[in-house]
């Protein structure tokens, strides 16, 4: 478990690392309201000799109970969320077992009292035996749930950890052929064209910048620009054989993308369609909203059947790869060719809770000099 000052605010990684589950939205409280159940239920059942007639009339006082205590522990948990937070998290997970234990005295003690008052005829007495025996299970059963909860975000955090090798794995297999046809390209223009090779340099300078500290995601329009910084170098090579379309409709403000996605499509569009030709062509760039995903859609033309290779598939593997990787299942990246048109088709979830990810802001690059 990790440790933070009580001075420390709570960011949202802190917020994801907290190995208690957040109790104020719905799916751990369902999970909570139904594994409370099956403890009544269970309960009812270590105290039967045989199961015939059942017991309904036991099962519902013992289910008041322990949902009773569940819920409670929920709603305090839910408010005191920000306040663990910031305590190390042993002194939280302490805390939060002597709350459990201390609502299983309380509601044991009242149970009786409670029920004799709303006239609910009982067939039991609760004595101080029943009290330290239903206080004992609570204590077991809460801190088993701590060790549960303590196991269960240190695999998270093992599982963040491969993710981000496994990212940045897959991030270094981005083809960067087209360094070499750069470099010729400013060779040649130093003497012809000091002004574009000097530009050319530039353009280059920030697609390696990029490819160096891309991590998780940026902001979208950081890889347009990076896309626009390869289009640059591409059109001195290519010249008006290669003509770039875009068309952004209803992009949300502070959309985010995962590093490096969209330029090596662009490259691929690019090295694969526009390349092998000698007429103009055209490469499309559709990018849109449709209230639930991102959807981006690059068109270009066909590659003559003596020019396509492996390297196109095994990018758009290393792509959805890393959706995947980021956004799961529900991230899509196909392709398909017709007659004259290969299309590549890009979908992932727009979550509005992960747009403040941010790195390698301003401040840091005009510390880091770049």
């Amino acid at each position: 478990m990790r440790n933070q000052k009580n001075n420390n605010p709570v960011t949202e990684a802190d917020a994801e690392d907290f190995f208690l589950p957040d109790f104020c939205t719905s799916q751990p409280l369902l999970m909570l309201v139904i594994a409370a159940e099956l403890l009544a239920l269970l309960l009812v059942l270590a105290g039967m000799d045989h199961l015939s007639p059942f017991p309904w009339d036991r099962l519902v006082l013992i289910s008041f109970l322990v949902q009773w205590v569940a819920l409670v522990s929920a709603a305090l948990l839910c408010n005191l969320r920000p306040w663990l937070q910031r305590l190390p998290s042993s002194t939280a997970a302490g805390l939060s077992f002597v709350l459990v234990v201390s609502l299983v005295a309380f509601f044991s003690w009242l149970a009786e009292p409670a029920l004799r008052y709303a006239r609910i005829n009982l067939f039991f007495t609760v004595t101080p035996q029943d009290i330290l025996r239903n206080v004992l299970m609570g204590a077991i059963i809460a801190g088993l749930m701590m060790r549960y909860f303590y196991l269960q975000e240190h695999l998270r955090a093992k599982q963040r950890t491969e993710l981000t090798a496994r990212l940045q794995a897959l991030q270094s297999r981005i083809r960067p052929h087209f360094l070499f046809n750069s470099m010729n390209i400013i060779a040649s223009l130093i003497h012809v064209d000091p002004d574009k090779a000097e530009q050319a340099v530039e353009d280059l300078s920030e697609l390696f910048r990029a490819s160096l500290k891309a991590e998780g995601e940026v902001r979208f329009e950081e890889e347009l620009n990076l896309c626009q910084h390869y289009v640059n170098i591409e059109t001195l090579r290519l010249g008006d054989r290669l003509q770039v379309e875009w068309k952004l409709n209803a992009v949300p403000e502070g959309l985010r993308i995962p590093a490096l996605t969209l330029q090596p499509l662009m490259e691929n569009a690019i090295y694969h369609g526009v390349e092998p030709r000698f007429e103009p062509s055209i490469v499309r760039i559709s990018v849109d909203y449709d209230g639930r995903d991102v959807v981006i859609i690059i068109t270009n033309p066909v590659a003559p059947a003596s020019s396509r290779s492996r390297g196109n598939q095994m990018a758009l593997t290393n792509i959805r790869q890393r959706l995947q990787a980021h956004y799961g299942d529900t991230a899509k990246l196909t392709a398909h060719a017709d007659a004259s048109i290969y299309t590549t088709y890009v979908s992932y979830p727009l979550r509005l809770d992960r747009l403040p990810v941010a790195s390698g802001t301003k401040e840091e690059e005009q510390e880091e000099g770049v």
